[in-house]
């Protein structure tokens, strides 16, 4: 299997440096994704939007995700290309496509093209973005990646405390939009101006059409996409919906409406964000205990918890508050994993191609599951939906303690499996 061509191995402080300047880039960039969902309510009543409809907003950038992520893995262009030029050039991509939101006036056939062309442009930042980490980085592969998607988690409830600490509420909504527009274009300047390729990046590959179809008969790599499909299942639906569940359970646990929203943002921000932690916290244990037993155990965590805040529904606040942090921490926890363990068990050469191809059909079904919760909730109420949510990391788990048998395994975290 052909190895990278770098020899030279970086000391601490260049990689502590590499990594900080990737994460804080990642933060920036991958804010654009839900500052729709973040100024929701706003945005709902100004341009008149039902609940699917603003679903809409949310499932387009999933859409356009997956259609970029499945280019890039077709093409193999994040293995052909620099990774540094195809992230900054993606970044300024989205926050041009994110920030134009506003200008589409409150019109579907206008606003939706653009929240999937900032779809599109964001796979060309997360996968991107990883396989530049994983040039610096060969041990602690997955602690550095779980920062990186910790970073990704903060990126993600940006939005949400902007529009919680008031900002959306004393100017227009469309001051979180451009915020994190802007935000994306610090980034860009991040990665082009201070990141370099880490020296245990592959040299580039040649053009090979037919990989990512062949990639998918590998039993290995194939147990640990279903793995990562079942988190993916689970975790945008909550992350999209998890402000909607906390307004209307504070007002049924208060009897009154109206009120809530700026509690209901601020507790979302803190339950998303604090899945950054949960990121560091798995990296590290997986990298010494192992990546299956590790993701396995949490999405048995996060299941269980899906399922205990959808019961909590209508209960007191702090008391849903305490049980959804639980579920924010353990959601996005083994996320990091999924790609540690891909990026561990492909050809080297074929890495980036092999995260964009995971990412794509994990957000293709995050899609569906952030479509179908409000209609789930619509005919069974929040207790129901949420456990339809747990399904996923249930046979999530099954699927990474399979691959915990397989001889390939042993590849994962330096043999702990």
């Amino acid at each position: 299997m052909p190895r990278a061509t770098h020899a030279r191995r970086p000391d601490a402080a260049e990689r502590r440096r590499a990594l900080a300047l990737i994460a804080g880039a990642q933060i920036g960039a991958m804010s654009t994704w839900f500052s729709a969902a973040a100024v929701g309510v706003p945005l709902s009543r100004a341009w008149h939007l039902s609940p699917a409809q603003l679903a809409l907003l949310t499932v387009a950038v999933q859409v356009g995700f997956v259609a970029g992520a499945l280019t890039l893995a077709v093409s193999g262009i994040a293995d052909i290309l620099s990774a540094r030029r195809v992230f900054v050039a993606s970044a300024l991509a989205a926050a041009l496509a994110n920030g134009a939101l506003p200008t589409s006036g409150g019109d579907l056939r206008l606003a939706l093209p653009l929240r999937l062309g900032l779809g599109f442009c964001l796979a060309g930042v997360y996968p991107t973005g990883m396989k530049l980490m994983t040039g610096w980085f060969r041990e602690d592969r997955g602690l550095a990646i779980g920062v990186l998607v910790g970073a990704l988690t903060l990126g993600a409830a940006l939005p949400h405390v902007l529009a919680g600490a008031g900002i959306a509420g004393t100017l227009p909504w469309q001051t979180v939009i451009l915020a994190t527009s802007l935000g994306a274009v610090v980034s860009a300047a991040i990665v082009a101006t201070f990141v370099r390729p880490g020296p245990f990046e592959a040299p580039a590959a040649r053009l090979d059409l037919g990989w990512a179809l062949r990639s998918l008969r590998d039993p290995a790599l194939r147990l640990a996409n279903f793995g990562y499909f079942g988190h993916m299942w689970e975790l945008y639906a909550m992350w999209t919906w998890i402000p909607a569940f906390l307004v209307a359970s504070f007002e049924a646990s208060s009897g009154a409406s109206g009120g809530t929203g700026r509690s209901a943002s601020l507790a979302a921000a803190l339950i998303i964000g604090a899945g950054a932690a949960g990121c560091v916290a798995a990296g590290m244990v997986a990298d010494r205990v192992g990546r299956t037993i590790t993701t396995a155990t949490a999405m048995a965590l996060s299941g269980a918890s899906a399922a205990a805040t959808g019961l909590l529904f209508g209960q007191a606040p702090a008391l849903v508050v305490l049980v959804a942090l639980v579920w924010g921490i353990t959601v996005i926890a083994d996320s990091a994993q999924f790609s540690a363990a891909i990026s561990e068990l492909a050809d080297p050469v074929r890495v980036g191609s092999a995260l964009a191809l995971q990412t794509a059909l994990g957000f293709l079904l995050t899609a569906i599951s952030i479509q179908a919760l409000p209609l789930i909730q619509g005919g069974i109420g929040w207790r129901g939906a949420f456990l339809v949510l747990a399904i996923g990391p249930g046979l999530g788990a099954a699927a990474m303690l399979l691959l915990r048998t397989r001889p390939e395994a042993v590849r994962l975290a330096g043999g702990h499996r």
